[in-house]
């Protein structure tokens, strides 16, 4: 963005310089607020008795039951394991999940073939392309009493086990499924902050006798450190939000007791139970969770590395 000094040593922009950068945003600022700022009047049916057809701002017809949806579902049955599994699953996506697109882009950053490092590349962004429902069906296969992983525990002399049955194995399933299906994509802003890195550097570190290892423990991960920062603080943003649509696709009764998160529930009870107030404010707790995850992740950043958000 271009500036100006005025007298006094003020800057001042001049807009027109740069209306084609703001012609560029236009399009994505328009859907931002189509699709994610007008529907935010609707959270005020998480404080209503509301059915479809029925009126919001209507003075008689209007239900209104203040904090009753809210209080019903922390007094609910199901809110303590709803919690729990949404928390750990998302937990251990974090823990597990989060270091290996790091590790990826600093490996594939070594190769110095062109042409595999190509192929690699495009090999591990492919999964994310695929439907979570090709995907879930895959998972489905695997894991049945039949599937190839049964077929090699039965190769080494174990006794088969009907996975998809097992509410133990779920956490595990969703977890290596959800990394494999993400890390490559997810590795794409790491390649690109290690391509911005001065070469010099390398060439400094490769006279004063530093190997690669060196090179990349020194150069390379402290000059992504900003991009690891920025993406942990979304990621902790994100603690309460699992992947519902692809646990939706690969669970069932038989392991709700560590498979059925927040979404599950609402998708069962909100949508297909029609208790749209109950949703929305089920969905508006989850919101401001994340949201307070997110600023004191955003805080405690900003006040220990220097890296935020704002």
């Amino acid at each position: 963005m271009k500036a100006v000094r005025q007298p006094g040593g003020r800057m001042s922009f001049r807009w027109r310089d740069n209306m084609q950068l703001y012609l560029i945003m236009l399009p994505v600022l328009v859907h931002i607020f189509i699709f994610s700022y007008i529907p935010m009047y609707g959270v005020i049916i998480a404080f209503q008795n509301y059915y479809p057809g029925k009126p919001f701002f209507s003075l008689h017809d209007t239900d209104w039951v203040g904090f009753r949806h809210f209080i019903d579902f922390f007094n609910g049955p199901y809110f303590g394991r709803l919690m729990r599994n949404t928390f750990l699953l998302s937990f251990y996506f974090l823990v597990f999940g989060f270091w290996v697109p790091i590790l990826f882009a600093l490996l594939l950053n070594e190769l110095k073939s062109g042409i595999f490092k190509k192929y690699v590349q495009t090999a591990s962004y492919l999964p994310h392309f695929i439907s979570n429902v090709v995907v879930a069906g895959m998972v489905l296969s695997f894991i049945n009493t039949d599937g190839i992983v049964n077929a090699i525990v039965k190769l080494f002399g174990g006794t088969p086990v009907a996975l998809n049955t097992e509410p133990g194995y779920f956490p595990a399933i969703y977890t290596i499924t959800s990394i494999w299906k993400s890390f490559g994509w997810s590795s794409i802003l790491y390649l690109a902050a290690m391509s911005s890195v001065d070469p010099h550097l390398y060439e400094a570190a490769k006279m004063d006798g530093a190997n690669r290892f060196k090179q990349m423990l020194h150069i390379t991960l402290p000059s992504i450190r900003p991009t690891i920062f920025i993406l942990l603080i979304f990621a902790i943003g994100n603690l309460l939000s699992a992947n519902s649509e692809f646990i939706l696709l690969i669970y069932n009764p038989m392991v709700y007791e560590t498979a059925d998160v927040i979404g599950t529930y609402l998708y069962r009870d909100g949508l297909l139970g029609g208790n749209f107030s109950s949703g929305t404010a089920v969905g508006l707790f989850i919101s401001l969770l994340n949201f307070t995850l997110l600023y004191i992740a955003n805080s405690l950043s900003r006040k220990y590395s220097d890296y935020a958000l704002w």
